[in-house]
């Protein structure tokens, strides 16, 4: 049976991200790669993890994961990812700015959805078939899906860093049970845990 699932590369004290995210900065500032280091620096010893993140059947994604801009849409901006995003599925952003769909190379599509997390859910669920929908992120993004208890199974990947501030996860999501999923694992730059999430 399908399920959502949602992965984070979070640091030891809760941050997805750093404040202040832009263009130059988009991770935010103080943050650069050091969360997602061990995707970069050792993905041979990560590939089954890294292949998980990016097989679901869709995701759904906040506008401040697709791009730096807000209000009006720059209609020149299509995603940080290039030519060719690694999602190759249907991304429903999650936005207050109606905008037209964008069809990337290698089957990426991006929907941009203006009416709520349940809309872009059931869209997702639609698109996905028999497949998993992912909550791609940020932080706020996942919180209000953990909220409303549409998140299955949270697979979080903790970096050994201490940021101190940024975008929380885990804020604001109410009474929730995280059940462990098989044992952790990873390396000196990353700990990988997976939990089923009951309310």
């Amino acid at each position: 049976m399908s399920k959502v699932t949602c992965d984070m590369g979070m640091s030891v004290d809760g941050f997805v991200a750093g404040p202040h995210q832009s263009l130059e900065k988009p991770m935010g500032e103080g943050v650069g790669e050091r969360l997602h280091r061990w995707m970069f620096d050792e993905p041979e010893r990560h590939a089954a993890v890294i292949e998980n993140i990016t097989a679901a059947g869709a995701f759904i994604m906040g506008r401040n994961m697709f791009g730096p801009s807000r209000g009006a849409w720059d209609l020149d901006w299509n995603g940080w990812w290039g030519d060719e995003p690694p999602y190759h599925a249907p991304v429903f952003v999650l936005t207050h700015h109606p905008r037209e769909q964008i069809t990337m190379k290698g089957g990426t599509t991006f929907t941009f959805v203006t009416d709520g997390i349940e809309a872009a859910m059931a869209r997702a669920r639609e698109a996905a078939g028999d497949h998993d929908v992912a909550i791609a992120g940020g932080a706020e993004t996942v919180n209000q899906y953990l909220a409303a208890g549409l998140i299955d199974e949270l697979r979080l990947h903790i970096a050994p860093v201490i940021l101190g501030r940024g975008e929380r996860l885990l804020d604001n999501v109410g009474d929730i049970t995280l059940e462990p999923l098989g044992d952790p694992s990873g390396t000196s730059l990353v700990t990988h845990l997976t939990y089923r999430v009951i309310r």
